[in-house]
């Protein structure tokens, strides 16, 4: 969703976050992506029915709700390099595990990892601190560099295209149980990293003062003071 009228705090986050997007590749300050969604689990009252000759496989309509999980999408789109993580909820504590698992176990090496995000309320430092121990959460802090896209942005978040991917290709049927989900999701980004998808981001911030105009504030002209004798 694009804001309708001019909103000076939604082009100064675009065109930072633009900015992020075409620097060129630096494999000590990867961009990185993140974003999440959540999935409905869902198991089948009575078995379906398997595929047969000229006849697809059937399921009831009636289903069994088992509550729901979290997918943690993590996204490098210039090396074409995602990960999913399944989580039962997306609290701040589960943010915070994602973010340390992203700089200890994906990207060790890196001097800082550069993170676009949304302005969700879990997604902050502070998240860190109300996990980890003081000198911990400032070690993973000052390991990141934090670029959040506009309110009413999240279109511009590389992460959420990943996740409408996953949710097309991999979570659009029944999955009744969080193991299923986890084993599912885990082959689905077997395969795509295998594939090295990645994404070529064309929008430009000349772009966007073009296309964009009118949410840029207009402004007024410059008026002479006269001094008066």
């Amino acid at each position: 969703m694009i804001p309708p009228k001019a909103n000076a705090a939604f082009v100064a986050a675009m065109e930072d976050v633009l900015e992020v997007y075409h620097r060129p590749y630096d494999p000590k300050r990867p961009v990185v992506c993140l974003d999440e969604g959540g999935k409905q689990l869902i198991g089948d009252v009575r078995p379906p029915l398997p595929v047969r000759p000229k006849h697809p496989a059937k399921e009831d309509h009636e289903y069994q709700r088992n509550g729901t999980a979290n997918v943690f999408m993590l996204f490098e789109p210039l090396r074409g390099w995602r990960h999913a993580e399944v989580t039962e909820r997306r609290t701040n504590r589960d943010f915070a595990r994602v973010i340390r698992e992203l700089l200890n176990v994906w990207y060790p090496a890196a001097e800082r990892v550069v993170l676009v995000l949304d302005n969700l309320s879990t997604h902050t430092p502070a998240a860190l601190y109300e996990t980890f121990e003081p000198t911990e959460a400032r070690r993973l802090v000052e390991r990141l560099e934090i670029h959040y896209t506009p309110k009413h942005g999240s279109w511009m978040n590389m992460a959420e295209l990943e996740l409408s991917v996953l949710a097309r290709q991999c979570l659009d049927r029944r999955i009744p149980d969080m193991e299923m989900l986890r084993r599912e999701v885990a082959a689905w980004e077997e395969s795509r990293n295998a594939a090295a998808v990645r994404v070529d981001w064309q929008f430009t911030t000349a772009d966007a003062r073009v296309k964009l105009k009118r949410l840029y504030p207009v402004l007024e002209p410059a008026t002479s003071a006269v001094a008066e004798h």
